[in-house]
């Protein structure tokens, strides 16, 4: 096996963050849904297993209690468990000609065994034969490889090229379910049946033959007696195969066909197909007809089916990062899990509580029950983006900034609008904050304006436009007494104003893009960074730099908060850790690791119990805070 070389400044991150203490993961609101069949439900039928970002979450059906695996270095693109239940194996995508690794996971002790390095690129598609033999991996575009790997030994058996070369990639790879020497690749006009040779390690396929037809291969499915396999293709229709004579039995819906394309397909042992849609239909059907018998819509392209038991009941995985619960017998599906498909832009807690706190992500704003990381509300504005939100410190609405240039409020119970400040900023509103006395609203806007806006019963006015950012504002706090506030722009500059004659005070100037700022609670510093990966300490009184530290040693750093004595604050970005650091040494004494996209904002909650981050990935992070008050 061979070593990955790891760039310098990672090998770099790596050897900072062994020297401190870790972050204590606490929980993941999130779903990677785009993987196909990425979410599993373990033979012991109490666990559900899928994956995020570079993390294998294994979560309790019943009680929602997590575990998670963590090894990967990049996404994980597949997944797969063993039929005994023993083993997890999951395949990571990664730069172009380097080694993509496999990861083979003991699922009792929830620890890595083995990292298996061969392909490049990419793991398409990982499966296990009947009896943990063996497991096959299917390498991605830049690959193009099959290889058998024996699970007892932890190495390679044998491998070749997975398809013809006038033909397109393999992209799905099943396991008979009977004998450990046979299993099925599939792709872009390619059908292999697989022969495994143990004693000469080799591999003997052999091209199934569907006549004219050609088909792009999405998802395949193995009956339980392996008398045959199905297809599910990128038009639409089902192909029912014979492993034995390589030939196709029938194809179907001849003429409803499945819109967006069977994107993923699931055999029963009681007879009849599972068959999810592009569309986000989910259909029971039979051979030779493929007509839905059942059939319920649900939100998002189907990305997984995977049964519990025998198919009694049943989980489905969408692109949009729904998970649901299906009961065979009635077909009505619940909703068990959701969260952001898209990237989180902001996150905020309430005045003085930690039991709740609100996203914001493209159109949705959700607020989530701390604890149950359970999705107490959802507010949609369709075809807008929410770039930032805050609570009023009452509670009683949250206020929101929009990139078609308002200002949104709230109520944070029941998502109703209670108002909305039309054409509040040209360029956008960037970014937003309140007053303790929830009598004034500060936005920021993309064309560099600060604007103050009155906050009454029913009216919302324009109190004063302060101009002297060039470019957009990325960050606005205030300070406690509301006399006075900061805001942080990319054109380099911070800006420190007087909300009481509405004038500059004092302009921080530096060779970057300011991407957050924080003011220390004694209120006599400011604490900022941005695309330079420097924490700055600034002198609230004259603008002068009192010291400068590196923050990261690669990317940009997008979010930062301080807690309420100003013994530590934390700090999150384009490294994807999070890291707390002491305000007076300047050093970090925690790292957390966990996401897999850039770290957008992060916030540590009111009474210092728990530090919230959120990423690109849309993942939601909880970590246990390392000091209490």
């Amino acid at each position: 096996m061979e070593t990955q070389i790891l760039p310098k400044t990672q090998v770099l991150e790596m050897a900072q963050a062994a020297e401190v203490a870790d972050l204590e993961l606490q929980a993941v609101i999130g779903f990677n849904g785009h993987v196909p069949t990425g979410l599993k439900c373990h033979p012991d039928e109490e666990h559900l297993i899928y994956p995020l970002g570079c993390t294998v979450l294994i979560q309790a059906i019943n009680t929602n209690q997590q575990n998670f695996l963590h090894g990967h270095s990049n996404n994980v693109s597949c997944l797969n468990v063993s039929k005994s239940g023993l083993y997890i194996a999951s395949g990571q995508v990664t730069f172009m000609g380097f080694k993509a690794d496999i990861i083979l996971w003991d699922y009792k002790k929830r620890e890595l065994i083995a990292r298996l390095s061969l392909h490049k690129g990419k793991i398409e598609d990982l499966a296990f034969s009947p009896n943990d033999l063996h497991l096959v991996s299917l390498g991605g575009p830049d690959d193009g490889c099959v290889v058998v790997w024996s699970v007892a030994k932890r190495e390679a058996i044998c491998g070749s090229t997975a398809a013809l070369l006038n033909v397109g990639n393999a992209t799905a790879v099943i396991f008979s379910r009977v004998r450990d020497e046979m299993f099925i690749t599939a792709g872009n006009g390619t059908i292999r049946v697989w022969e495994l040779d143990l004693p000469n390690r080799k591999i003997w396929p052999t091209e199934c033959l569907t006549g004219q037809m050609k088909r792009i291969v999405l998802c395949i499915t193995m009956a339980s007696d392996d008398s045959f396999f199905y297809l599910g293709t990128t038009t639409g229709d089902v192909l029912k195969m014979n492993p034995r004579t390589k030939l196709m039995a029938d194809t179907g819906p001849v003429k409803d066909k499945y819109s967006l394309g069977v994107t993923t397909i699931k055999c029963l042992k009681m007879g009849g197909l599972l068959v999810g849609s592009g569309t986000g239909l989910l259909v029971f059907c039979k051979s030779p007809s493929y007509k839905p018998i059942k059939k319920i819509q649900l939100q998002g392209c189907i990305s997984s089916i995977t049964l519990r038991g025998e198919g009694h009941q049943f989980f489905v995985g969408t692109e949009e990062s729904y998970i649901y619960r299906v009961n065979f017998t009635d077909f009505k599906e619940t909703l068990i899990a959701t969260c952001h498909f898209e990237a989180v832009q902001d996150i905020v807690f309430p005045f003085g509580t930690s039991e709740l706190f609100a996203t914001c992500a493209k159109s949705d704003i959700r607020v989530w029950h701390t604890l149950s990381n359970r999705e107490l509300l959802r507010i949609t504005v369709p075809n807008m983006t929410c770039q930032c939100i805050d609570f009023m410190r009452d509670g009683k609405s949250i206020i929101s900034a929009w990139d078609d240039g308002k200002i949104r409020a709230f109520a944070p119970e029941t998502g109703r609008l209670m108002y909305a400040i039309n054409n509040a900023h040209r360029i956008g509103v960037t970014a937003i904050t309140t007053t303790s006395d929830c009598k004034r609203i500060i936005s920021g806007g993309g064309e560099g304006e600060v604007r103050v806006w009155q906050i009454g019963c029913q009216t919302q006015k324009l109190e004063e436009v302060l101009k002297e950012h060039k470019s957009s504002v990325s960050c606005i706090r205030v300070k406690r007494n509301d006399e006075e506030c900061v805001s942080a722009g990319t054109d380099g500059t911070c800006i420190i104003w007087d909300l009481v004659r509405l004038r500059r005070i004092q302009m921080i100037l530096a060779n970057t893009l300011f991407k957050c700022v924080c003011y220390h609670p004694e209120e006599f510093q400011i604490i900022t960074s941005g695309t330079d990966r420097k924490i700055g300490y600034w002198e609230v009184y004259d603008g002068s730099v009192i010291r400068e530290i590196e923050g990261s040693l690669s990317g940009s750093i997008n979010g930062m908060d301080i807690s309420l004595e100003g013994v530590h604050f934390v700090t999150g970005g384009n490294d994807q850790m999070v890291k707390v650091w002491d305000y007076n040494e300047g050093e970090v004494t925690h790292v957390g690791v966990g996401h897999s996209g850039n770290i957008t904002r992060l916030r540590i909650s009111p009474g210092n119990q728990y530090i919230v981050s959120v990423s690109a990935d849309g993942a939601i992070i909880r970590w246990k805070c390392p000091f209490t008050t």
